[in-house]
Parts: structure tokens; C-alpha cells; sequence
């Protein structure tokens, strides 16, 4: 089944106190489709100037399930650039620099063979764009997104807008917050559902991330690393994580929905044990498989029998 991912595509240069790296590939858009090709294969639409590497992304995309790029359109001018910093606890990052290049006047185009899609993704861009996209594509199965805080600020309308024709959002907790008025996430996920999507994901970080459905909670821990390198793209990671799960299995039940989840938390984990895509290149499904079944470790248990119980549970 079609899985569309409609975001940017950047170029990354990125200080931790574990190390630096210069001009890497990276955005959304990237971030997603090479961690959701793990599982499925994913249909990218973005902008790049002539500045950027598409012979690196061309061999990002051959891996895995494969990542289509005829929706990637190279424009005369400079690539979308971040520069960022972040501290020893990669909690606080500061950005250096933001040069938007072509990406400043980026109008997706979905590609014909691109509109059949039955999963899409609408990346962090502005919830106009990301409004345009869904009159592009035709009877979509399920419709995600991402946004931020910049955007529930100067777009609030468009976003209201965007959300009454969304399935499920995909936010951090501070975004949650912030869009819904509320401190408590799981109110706040069930105000932003009043209002459209049918679940909302929050991403916790180092916290792990929780699934807020009609009557249901579900969390799931970050899982324990012994390296951490690169926080950046992990949100865009679980997210392709989450969909390529969903669209590989055509089940949008509850259960699945929580599966889902594990995907996601396993590939963002991937993400952050290197710069860049780095781990995403190292890894095959099998070792997103391995982890996903460690997570069931890491959380199952039984319960101790108490009076009257007739045994464990």
C-alpha cells in the first residue's frame, strides 16, 4: 500500500558534545522515508537547490524497501540548511542558522503516480501546503502529520483547519501544550481529537512517547542505549517508523495501532545512536525486528497472584 511523506529535505550541520557533522543529509522528508524504507517502501515528495548531493540520496533510497524520489524536484538556488548546537543533556539544542534556500518557496507537487497513496505523511511545513497537498492526493486510507510551534502561533486557522481532515497527529509535548491551552498531555491530546484526528502520538524524547485514542492510553518507553549521538531527526524517524508499519500491514486496529508505536520508538532509537542517517545505513529489518522484540522484553511482566486470583496473570 502507498506511503507518501510530503516534508523537507535539508542539509544538516549538527555539534553534540559527542561530535560534529558538516552539510549531512537530512530534513524530514529524509529522515522519515529512510527509516520507514526499512520496512515499506516510501514515496518522497521535497525540494533541494543544485547545491544538494542526490547522488547520496540516490543511494540512501536503494536501500531496504526503497525510497522513490520522483517527487524530489531540484531547484535553481541553495538547499534548506540548518545549523544547530545542542548541549550534554540533548535536551537543549540552540540553532545557529536557518537558511530556508529553495525551500522558502516550495509548493509541493505530487506526482501522478504519487496520488494513490494509501498513507501520507505531511511533514512540519506550513499547514497551508500541508492543506494543498491532501486536494492532491485522492482517497487516502489514513492521513498523519507533524507540526510545530512556530506554526500553531502564526498559522493557528490553517492548522484548526488541517486537523479536522487528519487521522492521527504526531507532536512533542510542549506542542501539544501549547495548541491545546492545557499542561496535562493527556487532555490536551483529547482536546486536539475534539477537534479532528481519531489519535494523537506525543513524543516525550528521552521519555518515550504515548498514544492517546477514544478510550485508550498506551505508552511506550525510549528504549535504553548505551550511545547517544545525534538527537536530530528521531521525532521524523519514529514517525516513518509508525506509518511504514501501518502501511505494510493495511491494519489500523487498535492493536496494531499500539504496534505501530514499538516501530516507531525502535527506528527513532536507531536514529539517535549516530549523525545523520548514519545507523539507518548499518541496519537491515531484521535488526528493527530484534529490537521491536526487545521492547516486549523490556516491558512484560507478570503479575504477582493475589488472594482469590487462582494463579498469576
Amino acid at each position: 500500500m502507498g506511503l507518501l511523506v510530503v516534508g523537507s529535505v535539508a542539509l544538516d550541520s549538527v555539534e553534540t558534545p559527542f561530535g560534529r557533522t558538516e552539510n549531512a543529509v537530512g530534513g524530514s522528508a529524509v529522515f522519515f522515508g529512510v527509516a520507514g524504507a526499512l520496512l515499506h517502501p516510501v514515496q518522497m515528495v521535497g525540494v533541494v537547490g543544485r547545491d544538494y548531493p542526490m547522488d547520496e540520496l540516490r543511494r540512501l533510497a536503494a536501500r531496504g524497501e526503497g525510497l522513490d524520489l520522483r517527487g524530489v524536484t531540484v531547484a535553481d538556488g541553495e538547499s534548506f540548511r540548518w545549523v544547530g548546537v545542542y548541549g550534554f543533556d540533548l535536551q537543549t539544542r540552540d540553532t545557529l542558522e536557518t537558511r530556508l534556500g529553495v525551500f522558502a518557496n516550495f509548493r509541493p507537487v505530487i506526482p501522478e503516480p504519487f496520488r494513490d497513496a494509501e498513507y501520507v505523511f505531511l511533514g512540519n511545513i506550513d499547514p497551508e501546503l500541508q492543506l494543498d497537498v491532501l486536494t492532491q492526493v485522492h482517497r487516502p486510507k489514513l492521513v498523519a502529520c507533524d507540526t510545530m510551534n512556530y506554526w500553531i502561533q502564526g498559522k493557528r486557522t490553517a492548522l484548526m483547519k488541517l486537523l479536522e481532515q487528519v487521522d492521527v497527529l504526531l507532536v512533542n509535548d510542549s506542542e501539544v501544550r501549547e495548541l491545546s491551552g492545557d499542561w496535562h498531555i493527556h487532555r490536551a491530546a483529547r482536546w486536539v481529537m475534539a477537534h479532528g484526528p481519531k489519535h494523537v502520538v506525543v513524543k516525550k524524547g528521552e521519555h518515550g512517547a504515548v498514544l492517546v485514542g477514544a478510550d485508550r492510553i498506551f505508552y511506550v518507553p525510549a528504549f535504553p542505549l548505551d550511545d547517544v549521538f545525534d538527537p536530530t531527526g528521531a521525532g521524523d524517524s519514529f514517525a516513518g517508523g509508525f506509518m511504514a508499519h501501518l502501511a505494510r500491514t493495511g491494519d489500523l486496529s487498535e492493536a496494531n495501532m499500539r504496534r505501530a508505536m514499538v516501530y516507531g520508538s525502535a527506528l527513532g532509537a536507531f536514529a539517535v545512536e549516530r549523525f545523520s542517517v548514519g545507523r539507518f545505513e548499518e541496519i537491515s529489518r531484521a535488526d528493527v525486528v530484534a529490537r521491536v522484540r526487545a521492547y516486549r522484553d523490556l516491558v512484560d511482566f507478570e503479575l504477582d497472584a493475589e488472594p482469590g486470583d487462582g494463579g498469576h496473570r
